[in-house]
């Protein structure tokens, strides 16, 4: 039902586009902010869009999507090359830098949004949901901006893969071998930017951050290999920009780029739960490796008890290969039961079986 509601739905059909694009977009370029451990870059380059917008406005006079985002993208590099700066030429640290940048560019921003409002005419109006979002008003023509842009940018990826690879592992050993690095970095920056600024109108600059980050956040926890976490990346950005997009349509009044963030914020919970490398698994794989190593002492405490005894099968109680490893050897000797490997008589003393004895003489 949902799905041909999607289909005859126009405006949701256009959001729900642009967000998939988004979201793929912004998953796949994510992927080497989040292994550079540079996160907050994203944070920074979409607040520092901002002021780009309303200076496009003030300056050229339209509304156009088009030129607001190259303003934003004006800023937004800009502010990147103020972050470089201040670490190169001060010593204050990259995660100060950023926070730095990140607020006098936003706060420029905001003063600036609010002086354009003030004036008398009434066609600065709308310039607001580049701020907070507002994928309502994205048109046919956004999402094909998206698309295209968000495509190019996916294509340089592409070109760049192995120089990108090495940035993001181990960048030293790129320069050795006589590759341009730093010039790679401004690249991928680029790139970080054009995800951002194709996400502004839609999610807003507030939130597009959680857009760069969340997905490939999410992917690290399925995989260990770049090629497959910028896929699963995409995959994620994509489907929370759909289930997002479709959730908002169904409830009255719900924004749409805060529900998309919200989508994508769920998937990176349960990915920390339950993916192969999520906390859960991890929980799980531990306690088996303790039963694990529980099963072998307690079998091989037998063994010693057995020898003890001249190396005939004689049955001990529990309690007394408990003291031996000072825990409650019941539960181990009740899996090495159901192995084959010990038997309990009627009396409850355990002892080790046939296959048990090869078994402990094995380890």
């Amino acid at each position: 039902m949902t799905a041909v509601f999607l289909v005859d739905d126009y405006t949701l059909r256009t959001v729900a586009l642009g967000a998939v694009a988004l979201g793929a977009v912004g998953g796949a370029l994510g992927t080497f902010a989040v292994l550079r451990r540079q996160a907050l870059v994203g944070d920074a380059i979409s607040h520092a869009a901002l002021p780009g917008v309303v200076l496009a406005y003030v300056l050229l006079g339209t509304k156009a999507s088009q030129w607001l985002m190259l303003g934003a993208a004006v800023t937004g590099f800009a502010a990147t090359l103020a972050v470089g700066g201040i670490v190169r030429t001060t010593r204050v640290k990259t995660d100060a830098a950023l926070g730095i940048v990140l607020s006098v560019f936003f706060g420029v921003g905001l003063v600036l949004l609010t002086w354009v409002q003030r004036r008398p005419d009434a066609s600065q109006a709308g310039l607001d949901r580049f701020l907070f979002g507002q994928a309502a008003t994205v048109l046919r023509d956004d999402v094909v901006t998206i698309a295209v842009v968000g495509s190019l940018a996916l294509a340089v990826v592409a070109v760049l893969w192995k120089q990108l690879k090495l940035l993001a592992f181990d960048a030293e050993f790129g320069a050795s071998l006589g590759m341009r690095m730093h010039a790679v970095e401004i690249a991928l920056t680029a790139l970080l930017v054009v995800a951002i600024v194709i996400g502004l109108q839609m999610v807003g600059a507030v939130l597009m951050s959680a857009m760069i980050v969340a997905p490939a956040a999410a992917a690290r926890q399925w995989t260990n290999r770049l090629g497959p976490m910028t896929l699963v990346a995409a995959g994620v950005g994509a489907a929370a920009g759909a289930i997002g997009a479709v959730a908002s349509s169904e409830v009255e009044r719900l924004p749409t780029g805060p529900t998309i963030v919200l989508v994508a914020t769920a998937i990176v919970i349960g990915s920390f739960l339950v993916a192969p490398r999520g906390v859960l698994v991890r929980r799980l794989r531990a306690r088996r490796a303790r039963s694990r190593l529980a099963a072998h002492a307690v079998l091989a405490d037998l063994a010693v008890l057995e020898d003890g005894h001249g190396g005939v099968a004689h049955g001990h109680p529990a309690a007394t290969i408990g003291v031996m490893e000072e825990a409650d050897a019941t539960t181990a000797l009740r899996g090495l039961e159901q192995d084959g490997l010990v038997r309990c008589d009627s009396e409850g003393n355990w002892s080790l079986t046939e296959r048990g004895r090869e078994e402990a003489r094995r380890r």
